[in-house]
Parts: structure tokens; C-alpha cells; sequence
């Protein structure tokens, strides 16, 4: 390569602008860091358009057709490769693996590298939504990442079941986590003033436990885990007679799901807030009673870097390491249902947790891109 760090085309299938869902965030938080260390230059789908970044802190080209229509992008590959000719790009980056088609075809052109960075295992993830087909998207997937020159995966179980199941070559697989711009927790005073802004914003009495629960509340996962929340948590808590909420909050949400939420009056729906910092740093404990889905549940890592405690099954834990978040995380059996409502009950909101230093060195943005694509020889 000419450049001592190597000159990024990241090709993005979807709308990530604004980047509110942790999918987004995964690839624009990514992205934007890349940006400061070396040239980065986005191809995404058109539906961005509009809400793109204002301050220039990425070049931003949103001409492609997004994944549903994705064969058409075949129309745009002169176009793709005077990109590559023009902004002397040396890597190739496909996001998801939709496009990877794509990146073989502009590799076979230009002869540059490509990567497919892999946020969840689709195939996987669609058999969890009962989507037919799922079984062919299996074999597309697997042969892109077969194909590609390197490949970037979310959590260490993901790139490991790639390594056994589709026979990815082990020396060219990388984990690339969800990472963090945090690198302390706030103080627990600070943490004390959230939670009494809270009570006082819903009119609760000081004894109230806190617990929150947010994401994108159309996605199957977390559809099931409403489900899990209304009919398997909330009935036992009303049983320990504690005094709680359950705050709900997110975007996309169904009307049928809304209309229940809000019916229960343990459960405060707040729909998509801007300051969920506020939510995280206020409330004792996030839940996350996910059983379905693959890749890592970005919600616990941000959690985890607010100084939140975390309650969540063992499914939604994945990527993440248990043994060294003793004080954050709280791991429970899928399905245990009894286990998980004992524990929120046992919760004890009068102790503090520390997250420990290490988690912000391993998860912060700038280490995870340093460590991923600056890294790789060349």
C-alpha cells in the first residue's frame, strides 16, 4: 500500500444518519474515529440523505440503493471504482454482509482488499425472525466472508462460530466490538442527582426501584423481550409487593405495543429520548431479558460504561466477559424467568458500582479502530 495507514471506501447498505439505534452507532462511531486517523470516505444508501453529518467530520456519499434493492448497485460500479481511482483508496470496507457480493466485484476491478465488518450473523438472526429463506442467505453469507481478505466480527463467540461452521480462515478474523467515547463512570453523586430527577419527573417515592429497558422496540429480539417484561417480570414483581417501575424506552415501536405499555402502570413508556444518558445514569439497574438474536446487545455496553448494574440472560451476554464485570453484570439463565424477577427484587440500590478501568481501555472507540483495520499488516 502507498499510505503508512490505508485509505478506507466504507460501503454502508442502509440508513445509519441519524445514528440513534446501537446497529448505527456500531457503524458510525467506527467511521467517524477511522475518519481523524486516516482518509475515510462513505458509500451509502440514498434513504441517508438528508440527515447526514454537518460538521465534516466524514465524507458522506449517499447514492446507493439499500439493501432491499441491492442487486441494483451493479449500475454504480463504474462510479465505485473512479471513487477508488480518485480518492486512492486501499481498503475496501463492506458493513454487513449484503454488499459483500459487491466488494468482490470492485475488488476483481481495482485489485484492492476487502473487509466485511459483521455487526450480528444475519442468516441466524433472520431464522430468529422466521423470515424464509434463511437458510440461503447462509450460504451467501459464508461465501463472502470465505471471500473476503479479512474479516471483522462483533464478539469473539461470532467470529469463533466462523471459524468452525463456515470454515473462515482463523488468521484473517478479528473481533471489532461496540465501543464507548467514555472513560470514567460518573461520580455516585452524580449518579444520586439522575435518579432524584427521575423520581421527581414521574412523581415516584424515594424507595422506588429504577429499572430501564431501551432499543429499537420493532426488532423481534426486543419485541420478545416486551413480551418477557409484561407477562413473565411485571406478574412476579407485583407478587414481592417492592415498590418499582419499569421504564421502556426506544424507537419504531408498534401501536399494539404501545397501546399495552402504556396500560401498565408499573411500566413508564417514554418512547425515543434524546438525553438516554440521563435514563442510564439514573435508573438502579438495566434489564435485558433477550433470548433471541445474535451479536452483542449494545444497550449493556452502554450501560456498563454509565456505571450501571445490568441484569441480563446469558443470550443477551454474548461478547461480553462476566468474570471481569462482577459489580455490573448480573447473568441469568434464558427462560429462568423466576430467577431473573429474584433478582431485580434482591437488587440493593444502595450499593455502588464500579466499572472497572479496563473495560474502558478494551471498549473505547480509539483503541477498537486502532486495534482493527490501523493494525492489520499491509
Amino acid at each position: 500500500m502507498r499510505h503508512s495507514v490505508p485509505n478506507v471506501l466504507g460501503i454502508v447498505s442502509f440508513k445509519v444518519f441519524p445514528a440513534l439505534m446501537g446497529g448505527q452507532k456500531y457503524i458510525v462511531d467506527y467511521y467517524s474515529v477511522l475518519s481523524q486517523k486516516t482518509k475515510v470516505v462513505l458509500a451509502v444508501s440514498k434513504d441517508n440523505q438528508g440527515a447526514l453529518p454537518l460538521d465534516g467530520s466524514l465524507q458522506v456519499l449517499p447514492f446507493l440503493f439499500n439493501h432491499w434493492y441491492g442487486f441494483l448497485n451493479i449500475l454504480y460500479c463504474p462510479r465505485l471504482i473512479r471513487l477508488i481511482k480518485k480518492e486512492q483508496i486501499d481498503v475496501i470496507m463492506i458493513d454487513h454482509s449484503y454488499f459483500g457480493w459487491l466488494g468482490v466485484l470492485l475488488r476483481l476491478f481495482t485489485g484492492k482488499q476487502i473487509v466485511i465488518k459483521s455487526a450480528n450473523l444475519e442468516a441466524y438472526r433472520f431464522k430468529d425472525m422466521r423470515r424464509w429463506g434463511w437458510q440461503l442467505y447462509e450460504l451467501y453469507e459464508k461465501w463472502v466472508h470465505q471471500k473476503a481478505n479479512r474479516n471483522f466480527f462483533i464478539s469473539d463467540e461470532e467470529r469463533q462460530f466462523a471459524i468452525e461452521h463456515w470454515a473462515i480462515n482463523s488468521t484473517i478474523s478479528y473481533t471489532v466490538p461496540y465501543g464507548t467515547f467514555k472513560t470514567a463512570q460518573v461520580s455516585p453523586e452524580q449518579k444520586q442527582l439522575k435518579r432524584q430527577a427521575l423520581l421527581e419527573q414521574f412523581k415516584l417515592s424515594p424507595f422506588t426501584k429504577l429499572f430501564l429497558f431501551n432499543g429499537t422496540l420493532d426488532y423481534t429480539p426486543n419485541e420478545d423481550a416486551l413480551y418477557v417484561i409484561v407477562n413473565e417480570l411485571i406478574p412476579r414483581l407485583n407478587a414481592s409487593k417492592i415498590p418499582y417501575r419499569i421504564i421502556v424506552a426506544g424507537v419504531q415501536i408498534k401501536a399494539n405495543w404501545e397501546a399495552q405499555l402504556l396500560l401498565h402502570p408499573s411500566i413508564i413508556f417514554t418512547g425515543f429520548v434524546n438525553d438516554i444518558d440521563n435514563f442510564y445514569q439514573g435508573a438502579n439497574c438495566f434489564i435485558c431479558p433477550i433470548t433471541l438474536g445474535t451479536g452483542v446487545k449494545t444497550k449493556i455496553i452502554d450501560a456498563i460504561a454509565e456505571g450501571q448494574m445490568v441484569i441480563a440472560t446469558n443470550k443477551s451476554c454474548q461478547g461480553l466477559s462476566p468474570a471481569s464485570l462482577q459489580q455490573q453484570l448480573m447473568v441469568i439463565e434464558d427462560y429462568d424467568w423466576d430467577g431473573f424477577a429474584r433478582a431485580m427484587v434482591q437488587l440493593d440500590i444502595t450499593q455502588a458500582t464500579q466499572t472497572p478501568q479496563s473495560f474502558y481501555t478494551q471498549y473505547h472507540w480509539d483503541h477498537i479502530v486502532q486495534e482493527s483495520i490501523l493494525s492489520l499488516p499491509r
